[in-house]
This record gives structure tokens, C-alpha cells and sequence, in this order.
């Protein structure tokens, strides 16, 4: 492949988008690029304070706890209030809780502040992804969701690389960086970002149509979505657990603590480097082949955990896994556009975000048990066994749902055709999250 035609497949990737987008794409690679807490935050609780490993897993999966909270009710919030201002006001209540952690050195206090700041952080996602799906065509919200996926990865490597080069200064300064760059992201959003939520509809009288209700239970008796939430759930344990079991297979193989680093670093590389070809060379494949296929991708490559013995092996299986996850999450967010009506985006993207929030919470401590109990192969075993449990779901109960139709593979309700994406972002969080519990465990 020449230049010039990565050049051009680059260009038709990021071509023909709204100018509100992209101040969004803008505002995501800002907010990442100063996310430095969940990063170094188990580092600062037990070389700075002194405090456990077991505490400073506890904290982070207090973050995951918030979450589970947070994905709901930012979803109503997002429908009742408006996107920019549930934007802007849980974007402001993180950075204030980056700040009060640059401050507060009581446990119990620091725990109460991350749990707020999952509540805050997993509460932004339904608005952030809403607003996509009230921008962006329906033919290119799926593309639009995996560049926005992207500025999410290339920040979060931003972040680590800076964070770490910049520890000589402190944890607590790191984390008055992150407030700012929160509240930078938030005045970018206020500033330049219109509220998108769709107008009211009328009828051919011009009288309002009154739109059912829809509630969160509402929402989990829809039951493809709900069938998709659950399919998720699965694939979102089975890409949480390495982020923990990962360094301590690794550790108990005798490799040191930075080998792990190494290894992991493997996963923002391909996907800073990589995701807009994957995107391209999956763009308008049916969506259920592809679930299916990052499935298995999946289960694979976390399978393969288990019969590596070297940096080298283990890094080769988090290229498998990480291709799985730069297929899964666009197309998760397209399937899930398929499924949301648009008087009730807010709140479909509110559970499906619950469904990350949930792993990010069960997996670390699930992960942490089984390799202290049973030990890593059984771990791996069980992942891969999840991974094509969840292939087989999305192959057997939502083809007819999610199958192809004359726009080339982006199936879905004939009355719901401009809908909302996922909310998987918070992925992200349990991401450097479960990567920092992983390193304090691995070097304990």
C-alpha cells in the first residue's frame, strides 16, 4: 500500500463531518490528555501515602462503583436536561474532584472522591455520545464514534507518556493538571459546541407529538438491547481481566514489573497507530460478523495468555486482543444507534454504558482472586470460554436485528434509522484504572 493511498484513505476517513464534531473530537483529546489520576492514583495511595495494594484496588474499583451510578443518571440527565449543560457541569465536578485529590490525604476522604469522580466521569459519556448521534449522519456515526474512540487512545497516551516524564514534580501537581485540563474541556464545550438535543416533533397539523415515555426500565425491557447489553457485559469482562491478570501471570512467570509496562504499551500503539485502517477496512461489514469476530479476537488472544513465557509472547497476545477491541467498540456504538430511539438516547446509552461500569468494577476484583486462588491459566481459560460464549450470542440472537440492510450492513429498526451510539468510553477509565491496580500488584 503507497503512500498516497494511505494518504487518501486518511483523508476519506476524516472527510464530510460537522465542524460541531470536531470541536467534540477536540474537547475528548484535551480531557484525555490531562487524565492523570486513575493513572498514577494507586502509585500515589502506596508510594506516596503508604497505604495497601489491597487499598489502592479498593479505591479504583470505588471509581467502576460510581460509574454504575453515574451511566443512568447521566443518561436522564442528558435527555431531560440537554447535552452541553450535562457536559459541562459533570465535566466540571471531575475536575474538582482532580483538584480536592490534590489536597485531601485522609483514606476514607480520597475514597469519597474517587467514588464521586466515577459518578461524575461515567455520568459525561451518554451526553458525549448523544451529541454524535444528533450531529453526525446515521450512515456515519459509526465512523464518527472510532474517530472519537481514537482522540480518546492518542490522549490517553499523551497522558501516560507525559505523566510519567513529569513525576519529578509530584502526584498532587499531576493531578491539578488534570483539573485544568477538565476545566479547559468544559469551557471548550460550552464555548463551541451547540446543544444538539432534537427538537420536538409535530405532525402534519403542526401540533407537538407526545413521545412515550421512556424510563431506565423501559429501556431494559427492550429486549434486543437488552440482549445486547448483556452480550457487552461479557466482552467487557473478558477485556477488563488482563488490564489485572495480565501483570500478575506475568510477575508469577518471574518477569519484573516493567516488563508489564512494556507489554501494555503494546495496546495504545496499535491503536494510535492502527484504528482508523481497521475502521476503514471494516466500515459497512455486517455488524454481527464483526461483534462475532472481536469476540472470538478476544477470546483468543486472552486465551493465549495462558501458553505464553515471555515478554515477547505476551505482547503478541494484546496485539489479538487489541485488534478485538478497535473492531468492538465502533461497532458496538453503531449497533447501539440502531436500537435507541432519539427522544431516549440519553438514556439507552445510560445502560449500556452500566455494562462497562459493571466490568470495571467486577473484573479487577474477579481477575485478583482467581490468579491468587486457582492460579492464571484457570483465569485465561475462562475468558477465552466467555469470549466465544459472546460470539455465539451475537451470531444466534440478534442477526435478524442487527442484519444487513440496503445501507451495507448497519441493520437495525426501520423507525429508528439516525439513533444513538454506545457509551463505552468509560472503557478508558477502567482501562488506566485496572493498568494502574495491576502494576502495584505486580511489583507487591
Amino acid at each position: 500500500m503507497s503512500i498516497d493511498t494511505l494518504r487518501r484513505s486518511a483523508r476519506a476517513t476524516v472527510s464530510g463531518l460537522p465542524q460541531g464534531f470536531w470541536w467534540l473530537w477536540l474537547s475528548t483529546l484535551v480531557n484525555r490528555t490531562g487524565a492523570f489520576v486513575l493513572t498514577f492514583l494507586s502509585l500515589y495511595l502506596t508510594v506516596e501515602l503508604g497505604h495497601s495494594a489491597w487499598f489502592a484496588g479498593l479505591v479504583v474499583a470505588l471509581h467502576g462503583l460510581g460509574g454504575i451510578a453515574g451511566s443512568p443518571l447521566g443518561g436522564a440527565l442528558t435527555d431531560r436536561w440537554g447535552r452541553r449543560p450535562t457536559m459541562v457541569t459533570m465535566h466540571l465536578a471531575a475536575a474538582a474532584g482532580a483538584a480536592a485529590l490534590a489536597v485531601v490525604t485522609s483514606a476514607w476522604a480520597i475514597a469519597a472522591v474517587v467514588l464521586l469522580m466515577g459518578v461524575a466521569m461515567q455520568a459525561v459519556r451518554p451526553s458525549i455520545n448523544a451529541t454524535i448521534a444528533d450531529m453526525v449522519p446515521a450512515h456515519d456515526v459509526r465512523r464518527a464514534f472510532a474517530l472519537n474512540y481514537w482522540a480518546l487512545n492518542l490522549g490517553f497516551a499523551i497522558a501516560s507518556i507525559g505523566g510519567g516524564a513529569a513525576i519529578f514534580l509530584g502526584y498532587r501537581t499531576l493531578f491539578v493538571v488534570d483539573a485544568v485540563a477538565t476545566v479547559l474541556c468544559a469551557v471548550i464545550v460550552f464555548l463551541r459546541l451547540p446543544e444538539s438535543r432534537p427538537e420536538a416533533r409535530v405532525d402534519t397539523a403542526g401540533e407537538p407529538v407526545v413521545e412515550a415515555k421512556v424510563s431506565m426500565l423501559t429501556v431494559l425491557r427492550d429486549a434486543p438491547f437488552r440482549t445486547l447489553v448483556l452480550l457487552n457485559l461479557l466482552v467487557c469482562l473478558v477485556f477488563t481481566a488482563p488490564w489485572i491478570g495480565l501483570p500478575l501471570t506475568m510477575a508469577g512467570q518471574g518477569l519484573a514489573p516493567s516488563a508489564f509496562g512494556v507489554v501494555i504499551a503494546v495496546n495504545g500503539i496499535v491503536i494510535v497507530g492502527f484504528q482508523l485502517l481497521v475502521n476503514k477496512l471494516t466500515d459497512k461489514r455486517s455488524p454481527v460478523v464483526l461483534l462475532s469476530l472481536s469476540s472470538l479476537l478476544f477470546a483468543f488472544g486472552t486465551g493465549a495468555t495462558a501458553l505464553a513465557d515471555s515478554s515477547l509472547a505476551f505482547a503478541a497476545t494484546v496485539v489479538v486482543w487489541t485488534v478485538g477491541e478497535m473492531i468492538h467498540v465502533p461497532t458496538n456504538a453503531a449497533a447501539t444507534a440502531r436500537l435507541a430511539p432519539e427522544h431516549a438516547r440519553g438514556r439507552y446509552q445510560g445502560v449500556m454504558g452500566m455494562s462497562w461500569a459493571v466490568a470495571g468494577f467486577v473484573a479487577p476484583i474477579g481477575a485478583g482472586a482467581i490468579v491468587g486462588g486457582p492460579g492464571p491459566g484457570v483465569l485465561w481459560a475462562a475468558t477465552a470460554a466467555i469470549g466465544v460464549l459472546a460470539a455465539v450470542g451475537y451470531l444466534t440472537r440478534l442477526r435478524r436485528v442487527l442484519g444487513e440492510d440496503d445501507e451495507g450492513g448497519a441493520g437495525g429498526r426501520a423507525d429508528d434509522t439516525d439513533a444513538a451510539p454506545a457509551a463505552p468510553t468509560a472503557k478508558t477509565e477502567a482501562k488506566s484504572g485496572a493498568e494502574s491496580v495491576g502494576q502495584v500488584s505486580a511489583g507487591s
